[in-house]
């Protein structure tokens, strides 16, 4: 498996949105923004670690933090939390957004070793020229159950996943609530696909940087 390398395209009402990986560029094009290379470390796609690939998301955990226990449903988990450092999170800086944490939580059941729950917090700060400071935290959680077994490695095949958008400045007028609901189901899972190869996961050409190709 190489978990470095995705491509996704998703519709949404009358909108497309295209992202992929290559390994080492992480591109998306979106309706309103156009075509971009994200900004910041190499991050994995967050399908990957939602049980797509344990060995992804064991390495994602390699050096987390243990929080203690607590019970998700009916599993007894083991809590475990990652920080993105410092110079990390100022790499994804961009204007007068600034990234001020990024934070990832994992419940892993005690009896499988399985991730059961993912919690993603992310907070910036928006501080326009002559606007007040406003800042935005956006929660997302992921609850994943069904686990089978195909070619040897536990995929979730359902989940439930929730985000928040908390918007909140200095005066209460500025506060509001965003919250969304997805319920999925993976329907078939394939590895080693015949024909697949590295030239599916060429970014754009107006993005596309010889040095970075695979």
């Amino acid at each position: 498996m190489s978990p470095g390398m995705w491509s996704l395209e998703l519709v949404v009402g009358c909108n497309k949105v295209v992202a992929g990986s290559n390994g080492k560029i992480v591109w998306r094009h979106t309706p309103w923004l156009g075509t971009h290379a994200a900004k910041g470390p190499h991050r994995p796609l967050r399908r990957i670690i939602q049980g797509l690939d344990p060995k992804s998301t064991a390495s994602l955990f390699a050096k987390a933090q243990c929080l203690g226990e607590k019970r998700i449903g009916e599993d007894d988990c083991f809590v475990l939390k990652v920080a993105a450092d410092r110079a990390a999170v100022m790499e994804r800086n961009e204007g007068p957004a600034e990234v001020i944490r990024h934070v990832l939580y994992g419940y892993f059941s005690q009896k499988s070793g399985l991730l059961i729950y993912l919690e993603d917090s992310h907070l910036t700060r928006v501080q326009a020229p002559g606007n007040d400071t406003v800042y935005w935290e956006t929660t997302i959680g992921t609850s994943l159950w069904d686990y089978r077994d195909v070619d040897g490695v536990m995929i979730a095949h359902e989940g439930r996943t929730i985000a928040t958008v908390f918007r909140f400045g200095e005066v209460s007028m500025q506060h509001s609530r965003t919250r969304m609901e997805e319920l999925w189901v993976i329907d078939d899972v394939v590895f080693n696909v015949p024909g697949l190869s590295f030239d599916y996961f060429i970014p754009p050409a107006d993005i596309f940087d010889v040095d970075n190709s695979p």
